[in-house]
């Protein structure tokens, strides 16, 4: 009888876990890659469910993806869609993202971030908190941007990050005009510095290349130290994305309807929850 409980149990389960749809998010930790995470939350949600993964069909309807890698070094929001959430990642994500981040001053790599081989070092100590001030304002709005030659971008069908990580030549990718609604100073302790609260920004823009351009237009070479990301289209670090102890089937149900009145349809609102309503809709690119 306790086996016949067991496995009714466990058919609701996978029953529950089969018929969850839309878009949610859970909290990326440093150190898996976005792609890391989301097969670490799948295999969580079927173990849970009691459902088979090898040779197991159903595993394969199991739709579940994510709506903008995230670096392995970052943290933060990770915006995942499950079942027909799937289909809205390209198009409900409308809006901005939020980062804080904390960058370096006279170090460069050649990732753009302190996972790299160090590619240069220059003096710093002539940066004030008020040179750094005003070369912030030059990079808020509508500006140009080259995007890291380790990045999720794609050449030839394969990401430009695979290609370096070979040792094969890559050309960088032409810059390209992104938006920087919001940039300020939090804090500066040379050679660190610190851009928050949140670094406000539209989509296809990378917080690596901004600390990057920081640096050389201070004379001097920067990169990034921390990155996480606090907000992606409706969804905030604070308030909506679930702690790996709560990537369960019963927390992601709950998400789910939680998560619904943000997205259009929703009881409470017919758009998207967004300061900037004018904003493309995109998948990010890793940042």
């Amino acid at each position: 009888m306790a086996g016949e409980a067991g496995g009714a149990a466990l058919g609701r389960a996978a029953d529950k876990l089969f018929s969850l749809s839309g878009l949610f998010a859970v909290r990326k930790p440093k150190g898996p890659t976005s792609a890391a995470v989301l097969n670490l939350l799948k295999e969580r949600l079927l173990a849970e469910a009691g459902v088979q993964t090898n040779g197991n069909k159903r595993n394969q309807v199991l739709k579940i993806g994510h709506g903008g890698t995230l670096d392995s070094a970052a943290t933060g929001v990770l915006v995942v869609g499950i079942g027909k959430g799937t289909k809205m990642l390209g198009t409900m994500l409308t809006g901005s993202k939020k980062y804080t981040a904390i960058g370096m001053l006279g170090k460069a790599t050649d990732t753009l971030d302190a996972t790299g081989k160090v590619t240069e070092e220059k003096p710093y100590d002539q940066v004030t908190k008020e040179d750094l001030e005003n070369v912030l304002l030059k990079f808020t709005g509508d500006i140009m941007q080259v995007p890291p030659l380790y990045s999720a971008l794609k050449k030839g069908g394969e990401r430009l990050s695979t290609l370096m990580k070979r040792g094969e030549a890559v050309e960088a990718k032409p810059a390209r005009p992104v938006r920087v609604y919001s940039l300020s100073l939090q804090q500066f302790q040379p050679p660190l510095f610190t851009l928050g609260k949140d670094v406000e920004c539209g989509g296809g823009f990378y917080v690596r290349s901004l600390v990057n351009d920081i640096g050389k237009e201070l004379s001097t070479c920067a990169t990034v130290q921390e990155l996480t990301r606090t907000k992606q289209g409706p969804f905030t670090l604070e308030e909506h994305a679930l702690h790996e102890d709560k990537w369960t089937i019963d927390e992601i149900a709950r998400s789910l309807e939680h998560c619904t009145a943000l997205l259009p349809g929703g009881p409470s609102r017919k758009k998207l929850k967004t300061e900037h309503p004018g904003e493309t809709a995109v998948i990010c690119e890793d940042k």
